[in-house]
C-alpha cells in the first residue's frame, strides 16, 4: 500500500489546533474547507490509533498487571504454567476478552469470583493466521477482574529458543532465552500482544536447579540458584518488553546500580567491555532526566541471539560479537540504554509508529556517543548509518512506500519485515534536523519535555506531530516549514536539503582507498594502526561491488580480513568475498555464519550467496548444519532468502 503524499498543513488540518499556534496557522486551518486529502488524513489518524496486529480490543477491556507461574522444561522446550491477568473493563456492554496467541496449547481458562475462588469459563481458539497466530475468545458474563489461563507453549515457539549446551559458550548446560519483540510474546504468554497497552508484572518461575532464572524484572544480582525464583515489574510495560532467560548465567557488578550476566567464561570480558554503561547512564540522565527503572542490567547471550540488542527494561539482551576488545562498539549499550526513555518509557502505539522507538533511541544513542567519546565518533557512526541507508534506497532494498516515517497501517504484514533502517536513521535524521535549527538550548528541554510528559504512555507518529507544533513550531515559528516538516514525515527517501554527517577521519579513509585504486599501493600500517573499527567499515563500505583475485589476496594478506574476529568487518569482507569469487575465505565464512546468529551479520552473506547456483548450494550446505543454533526469527529470514532465490517468481510469503 503507497502512503499519501500529503502536505503537513493538510495532515495539521486534522488535528485541533493548540493555543500555542500561531494567529496566521490557525486561521489557515480554520479557512481550510473540508477536502478529500482533509478526510483521508483524518482516516489515517484513526488508523494510527488502531492496533492491526493484534486481536486484543483493549478499548473495551485492558489487562493492566499480570501474574506468570511457569515452569521451564529444558528436556521438552516448552514453558507450562498459568497466566493471571488483572483486567479493567471499559465497555459497559463488553462480556468477552480476546487475547493473542501463537501456537500455545490451552488447557483451561478461569475467571475469579471475588471470593477466592474461581470459575470454569468458555473459551475458543481461532484457526491460525500464519502472522497473527490464532485469537484466543473468552467469554465473560460476569465479567470477572481476573482470569487464569493454564497453557503450555510449543518447542517451536517464536519468541523462545532453547540451546542444547553443545551450543553455549560452556558446554556443560542448556540455556534458554525469549525474544518478544514484535509479536512474539504472544507465543510464549497468551496475552493482549500489542505496544499500545501496558502491565504491571509479577512471576513464579521454577527451573532445574542449576539453571539461573533472569527476566525484565528486578533481578537480584546476589539471588541464589536453587531452580525457584520469583520476580516483580512494578512499572507498566508493553507485551514486547516481557522476557526471561535461564542457564548456566553469573553476575559481575559495574556500578551500584548495574552490572553484566552472561556464561562464566564471557562474563568478565564483557563487564570489562561496557565498563562505561554507568557513565553512560548518568550522561543520559543530564539530558533526559531520571533513569526511571531501578537496576540496568546487559544479558550477554550466546551468538545465536538474533539482534544487536533488545532493551528489555532492566534487563538489556545484548550479543557477545560487539565484544571486541577495545569498546569500539559500545554504542550498541548506549543505543539500549538510550531506550529506557525512548521506547521503555515512551512507547510507539503499534508497530506503524516504529521511528517513535528507535529514531528517537538512534539519535539518543548519538549524543550518549559524543558525550563520552567525542564528537567525530558520533559522527563517524552516523555517517556510516546515513550511508548505507542511502545504498539501500538506492538498491531499492526499501521499497518507496516503506521510506516514510509515518508509516500507514501494516496489514497482512509481519511487522518484523516491514521494520528497516528508515525508522532508526531517518528518525534520528530528522530529529538531528530539529535540533540543528532550533539549537540545543530549545531542543534538549523539549525533547525531555516529550518523554516527560509521555512517561509510561503509548503515543503515535499524530501525538508527537501536535505536541511538536504545541511546544516547538509555535514558539519558533519561522525555523521550519510545513513542507520540509512533511517531507521528514510523509515522502519517501532522504530530503534534498537535510544535511548529511561528515567525518574528518573518514576523509583520510577515502583517500588511501582512492590511492589504492590508482596506484595499487595500500595505505601503510603507519595509518591503518590507528584505526578504529568505524574507519575500517568506511574502507570496505566504499569498495567497488566487486575486486579482482590479487587484490582481493593483497587486501587479505595486508589486514586480515578473513577469520576476523570483529563481526562488523566481517558482515561486509565476507560478501565482497562471495562477489569477487574470492574462495579463500570460504572455510572461515562457512564458521562465521553458524557460529553467529544475528541477523544483521549473516543475512548480506546469505543474500550476495544467493545470487548464484554455485553460492546457493553453499548457503543451504552452512544453513543446514547452522539453523539448530538459529534462533527462529533468524531462521525464517534465512529462509525465506534461500527459497525466493530458488523460486524467483514466487511472491514472498506475508
Amino acid at each position: 500500500m503507497r502512503l499519501p503524499m500529503l502536505s503537513l498543513l493538510v495532515f495539521m488540518a486534522v488535528l485541533p489546533c493548540m493555543s500555542g499556534c500561531s494567529r496566521e496557522a490557525a486561521r489557515q486551518d480554520v479557512a481550510a474547507p473540508p477536502s478529500a486529502a482533509d478526510r483521508k488524513a483524518a482516516a489515517m489518524h484513526s488508523q494510527s490509533l488502531h492496533d492491526e496486529h493484534s486481536y486484543a480490543e483493549p478499548g473495551k477491556v485492558r489487562i493492566t498487571d499480570t501474574a506468570l507461574d511457569l515452569a521451564i522444561d529444558f528436556d521438552r522446550k516448552q514453558l507450562s504454567g498459568t497466566a493471571t491477568h488483572t483486567l479493567q473493563w471499559l465497555d459497559p456492554a463488553a462480556t468477552q476478552l480476546l487475547l493473542d496467541t501463537r501456537d500455545l496449547t490451552i488447557a483451561k481458562v478461569e475467571g475469579a469470583t471475588g471470593q477466592g475462588q474461581w470459575e470454569p469459563l468458555q473459551f475458543a481458539l481461532g484457526d491460525k493466521d500464519p502472522i497473527l497466530g490464532a485469537k484466543l475468545d473468552i467469554q465473560m458474563p460476569r465479567r470477572n477482574q481476573a482470569v487464569r489461563i493454564t497453557y503450555t507453549t510449543s518447542p517451536d515457539a517464536s519468541g523462545l529458543q532453547w540451546l542444547a549446551p553443545s551450543m553455549t559458550q560452556g558446554k556443560q548446560q542448556p540455556l534458554m532465552f525469549s525474544q518478544s519483540e514484535a509479536i512474539h510474546a504472544r507465543s510464549w504468554v497468551p496475552l493482549q500482544d500489542t505496544p499500545a497497552v501496558r502491565f504491571t508484572y509479577r512471576a513464579h518461575v521454577t527451573s532445574p536447579a542449576t539453571a539461573m532464572v533472569l527476566m525484565s524484572a528486578d533481578n537480584d544480582p546476589h539471588a541464589a540458584r536453587d531452580g525457584d525464583y520469583s520476580f516483580t515489574m512494578p512499572q507498566a510495560i508493553p507485551s514486547y518488553l516481557l522476557a526471561i532467560a535461564a542457564g548456566d548465567l553469573v553476575f559481575e557488578p559495574i556500578s551500584a546500580r548495574s552490572g553484566v550476566w552472561a556464561e562464566p567464561a564471557m562474563v568478565h570480558r564483557a563487564a570489562t567491555e561496557f565498563a562505561d554503561t554507568e557513565k553512560m547512564m548518568q550522561v543520559t540522565e543530564s539530558l533526559y532526566g531520571p533513569y526511571r527503572w531501578g537496576r540496568y542490567d546487559i544479558l550477554v547471550l550466546p551468538p545465536s541471539f538474533p539482534f544487536g540488542g533488545m532493551e528489555n527494561p532492566r534487563l538489556t539482551f545484548a550479543t557477545p560479537t560487539v565484544i571486541v576488545g577495545d569498546k569500539s562498539l559500545v554504542s550498541l549499550v548506549a543505543h539500549e540504554l538510550a531506550h529506557s526513555w525512548s521506547g521503555n518509557l515512551v512507547t510507539n502505539a503499534s508497530w506503524k509508529n516504529i521511528w517513535l522507538n528507535e529514531g528517537f533511541t538512534t539519535y539518543v544513542q548519538g549524543r550518549i556517543t559524543e558525550a563520552l567519546y567525542g564528537n567525530e565518533l558520533a559522527e563517524m557512526e552516523r555517517q556510516i548509518d546515513q550511508e548505507e541507508l542511502a545504498r539501500e534506497i538506492a538498491s531499492g532494498e526499501i521499497a518507496p512506500a516503506d521510506q516514510v516515517l509515518a508509516l500507514p497501517p501494516l496489514t497482512g504484514r509481519d511487522p518484523d519485515d516491514a521494520l528497516s533502517d528508515i525508522a532508526y536513521t531517518k528518525g534520528a535524521w530528522f530529529l538531528r534536523f530539529l535540533e540543528q535549527r532550533f539549537g540545543r538550548a530549545a531542543f534538549d528541554p523539549f525533547l525531555r519535555g516529550w518523554f516527560d510528559s509521555h512517561a509510561f504512555r503509548s503515543a503515535t507518529t499524530d501525538e508527537f506531530v501536535d505536541y511538536l507544533r504545541q511546544h516547538l513550531l509555535a514558539t519558533n515559528p519561522n525555523q521550519v516549514t510545513a513542507g520540509e516538516l512533511d517531507a521528514w514525515l510523509h515522502q519517501p527517501g532522504i530530503p534534498a536539503f537535510a544535511e548529511r554527517a561528515r567525518s574528518r577521519n573518514f576523509g583520510i579513509v577515502d583517500a588511501a582507498r582512492i590511492a589504492w585504486g590508482a596506484e595499487g599501493k595500500l595505505p601503510p600500517a603507519a595509518i591503518t594502526g590507528a584505526w578504529s573499527t568505524q574507519e575500517w567499515t568506511h574502507f570496505l563500505d566504499g569498495m567497488t561491488p566487486t575486486l579482482a583475485s590479487d587484490q582481493m589476496s593483497a587486501l587479505d594478506n595486508a589486514y586480515h580480513f578473513t577469520g576476523t574476529a570483529n563481526a562488523e568487518i566481517a558482515q561486509r569482507w565476507y560478501p565482497l568475498a562471495v562477489r569477487s569469487g574470492y574462495h579463500a575465505a570460504d572455510v572461515a565464512m562457512a564458521d562465521f555464519m553458524q557460529r553467529v546468529g544475528r541477523r544483521k551479520l549473516i543475512m548480506p552473506i546469505y543474500e550476495a550467496l544467493a545470487k548464484t547456483p554455485e553460492g546457493l548450494q553453499f548457503a543451504d550446505d552452512v544453513f543446514a548444519k547452522a539453523r539448530a543454533g538459529y534462533h527462529p526469527i533468524t531462521t525464517a529470514s534465512v529462509a525465506a532468502t534461500l527459497a525466493k532465490a530458488r523460486n524467483p517468481g514466487t511472491p514472498p510469503t506475508p
